[in-house]
């Protein structure tokens, strides 16, 4: 399986989630980059885990959506940023990247 470019990944999250924060992202930019960082850096994990088979599937999921909570919570922490809006970024930053971390897992994830 191809190893997953951190740095791609990351700038592809941002790309997209930059789309939905519109007005937002002057004071979103630098969060979302730390954050996506981290997803970014726990799939790389997943990853490793999974090739050498100490991770599930099920598992793999669940551990990236604790991964995501916490993202969505740091969003939240910015003023006039509702739930609605952080959801929507953090879901149009993983939607960007689907094919390529799933591909890269060898398993679906996203």
């Amino acid at each position: 399986m191809a190893q997953l470019n951190v740095d791609e990944t990351v700038e592809e999250m941002l790309k997209a989630a930059k789309i939905v924060l519109k007005s937002r992202w002057p004071l979103a930019k630098e969060y979302a980059t730390n954050e996506f960082k981290q997803i970014t850096d726990t799939i790389v994990y997943i990853q490793t885990e999974v090739n050498h088979g100490r991770m599930t599937q099920e598992t793999a999921k669940s551990h990236l959506d604790g991964q995501k909570n916490t993202t969505k919570m740091v969003l939240l922490t910015l003023e006039g940023l509702d739930l609605l809006v952080a959801e929507a970024a953090i879901n149009a930053a993983l939607n960007a990247v689907r094919g390529m971390v799933n591909k890269a897992l060898g398993v679906d994830v996203l």
